[in-house]
């Protein structure tokens, strides 16, 4: 008996130690982030998928933002969408619009138990990607604004002072010229992203609307207006700026950017996630100022606009898969994970946690760059200033920096080039907004316009408006 009893136990003994383990649940992610950023992106999935069992996150790297969302609605439409895509925030109206592939980030959330307030964020980033009811329809994950650079060593063969940045475009007018004429620089001031910065930053942070409906928030109906006085006078002086050599027109995304970095400008507009690439790469010392601003406009500055992008949640998968989604958002929304990511990255922590505990961590001291961003996006936005959601956004900004260009060229005066771009622009979003009720021409808006103006902009060698570091 005691032998049976033996045999027995082996058995039951070898049976569990033979039996499979049950294998992870895998979450597809598409993402749009190469190089560096490429690498901070699989460490934060390598580090979810080290900290529980039940599901495997798989990052993929699927092209530039335009080529990510293409691939995952032309997938969605095939059966095969990937559970989560990360979307440019010029796509926020098309996702939103694309109900029938798209499953709202505080559904999946709620559905697990996982807790995902819209007031956990920062109010600039989730007003962004709230709905109507201030539900949040996506993760804001890489968030950006813009701010102004300089080179403190160009200031120094200036003879200006080199810890006091110019904070108004009219402050900046003696500095460019004594970089121009005293450093003998190639390049006082250039701006990456021009329609992003000089048109959709400069009329919101001086309260005036860039298109009617809140800037399209409250609805596809929406009229494009930019072309305001303020906007005329401000292309206007970079027009002449332009002539006199304060200004350098360098390209549609970030090429300005690369002339900063190999010393040849002196001040530079970007994107704030731009501040730690210059730290690794930029052979000068540099500051960090405030997005400028007109001090003759009453109420400005107001806050800045986010760019970068939000993880949406494809339709179309089982319930485990969406309760390990949940899981994934629930491990990137920790305040200790949002901020190693913006420490690293230059991108904005998108939540007040996180912002906190940086400053609590003393970053700042050493990085004050960093919070200069956050504090432009910190302001409780007015109507006007929750962001420009827009549909086909994409190929409207691609029309603004044609008409730019025609200005920059002087074809074109600033009233005309602005007018051309707002009557251009709109004609998009008519059309967006007629697909928006005539559903069996959805898809193909969805899909085309950015891919076409894309391919037209490469063709003129200015490349595209999209590429992962806005």
């Amino acid at each position: 008996m005691q032998t049976m009893i033996c045999r027995g136990l082996i058995a039951l003994m070898s049976l569990w130690v033979c039996a499979p383990t049950l294998a992870a649940t895998d979450i597809q992610f598409w993402h749009a982030m190469k190089g560096p950023l490429a690498e901070e992106v699989d460490a934060l999935v390598r580090q979810f998928n080290e900290s529980q069992k039940e599901f495997r996150v798989v990052a993929t790297y699927k092209g530039n933002y335009d080529e990510t969302l293409s691939a995952s609605l032309t997938a969605h439409r095939a059966g095969r969408a990937p559970h989560v895509v990360q979307v440019f925030e010029v796509g926020t109206a098309n996702m939103m619009a694309a109900k029938n592939s798209v499953r709202p980030a505080w559904q999946v959330m709620a559905e697990a138990g996982e807790r995902f307030e819209a007031r956990s964020f920062i109010p600039a980033i989730s007003h962004y990607y709230a709905d109507s009811s201030g539900r949040l329809m996506a993760m804001p994950f890489n968030t950006s604004t813009p701010v102004l650079y300089y080179n403190k060593d160009a200031f120094r063969r200036a003879k200006l002072d080199p810890e006091r940045a110019p904070k108004t475009w009219y402050e900046m007018i003696p500095i460019l010229g004594a970089l121009r004429d005293v450093a003998e620089m190639p390049c006082s001031y250039a701006t990456s992203w021009p329609s992003w910065i000089l048109l959709e930053n400069t009329s919101v942070s001086h309260a005036q609307e860039f298109a009617t409906k809140g800037n399209g928030v409250g609805g596809t109906d929406a009229k494009l207006v930019f072309n305001t006085h303020l906007m005329m006078r401000h292309i206007s002086t970079m027009m002449s700026w332009l002539k006199s050599g304060y200004f350098t027109y360098t390209g549609r995304q970030d090429e300005a950017e690369e002339r900063f970095k190999r010393g040849e400008c002196g001040v530079l507009t970007a994107s704030s996630a731009t501040y730690a690439e210059l730290q690794r790469q930029a052979k000068f010392a540099f500051g960090v100022s405030n997005f400028p601003y007109y001090d003759d406009i009453k109420g400005a500055p107001q806050n800045t606009l986010i760019g970068g992008a939000a993880l949406w949640v494809m339709q179309g998968h089982q319930s485990e898969a969406y309760r390990g989604v949940a899981k994934f958002f629930g491990f990137l929304s920790r305040p200790e994970v949002q901020a190693t990511w913006h420490q690293k990255t230059g991108y904005i922590p998108v939540t007040i946690a996180a912002y906190e505990l940086t400053r609590k961590q003393g970053f700042y001291l050493t990085h004050p760059g960093h919070e200069i961003a956050l504090q432009q996006l910190m302001k409780n936005p007015n109507v006007d200033a929750k962001g420009i959601r827009l549909g086909a956004f994409a190929q409207v900004r691609a029309v603004i920096e044609e008409e730019l260009e025609a200005a920059w060229a002087e074809k074109k005066t600033p009233k005309q080039a602005l007018d051309a771009a707002a009557d251009r622009g709109n004609e998009y979003l008519r059309r967006f907004h007629a697909a928006n009720h005539d559903p069996s021409s959805r898809a193909e808006l969805e899909t085309s316009g950015a891919t076409k103006k894309r391919a037209s902009a490469t063709s003129r060698g200015k490349g595209d408006s999209t590429t992962a570091r806005q």
